[in-house]
């Protein structure tokens, strides 16, 4: 986060009151004769970027304690629990 609500309110007004000079500098540097209005926004970039981060160290903290339980376990049923038939077999029920 880009400082507290304190800082900034104050970064806001500082740009509400720098608004024409702001204004008069982009007007130059882009080289237009009329120059729009300028609105200041506040980004929520900040905040968004922080619960993202915050749900992907829960998520890792969920897969440690994954990896943690399943360290040493064994399939229940084999690693292939699926049945197949043996080569050696005949089908029977094809005659």
């Amino acid at each position: 986060m880009y400082g507290d609500d304190e800082e900034r309110k104050a970064a806001a007004a500082g740009l509400e009151s720098a608004k024409g000079i702001l204004r008069s500098e982009v007007g130059r540097a882009a080289g237009v004769k009329f120059t729009p209005t300028l609105t200041f926004v506040m980004d929520a970039l900040p905040d968004t970027a922080r619960t993202i981060e915050d749900l992907l160290d829960k998520a890792r903290q969920s897969d440690a304690k994954v990896r943690e339980a399943s360290a040493g376990a064994t399939y229940a049923g084999g690693a292939d629990p699926y049945r197949k038939p043996d080569d050696d077999e005949t089908d029977d029920t094809a005659e």
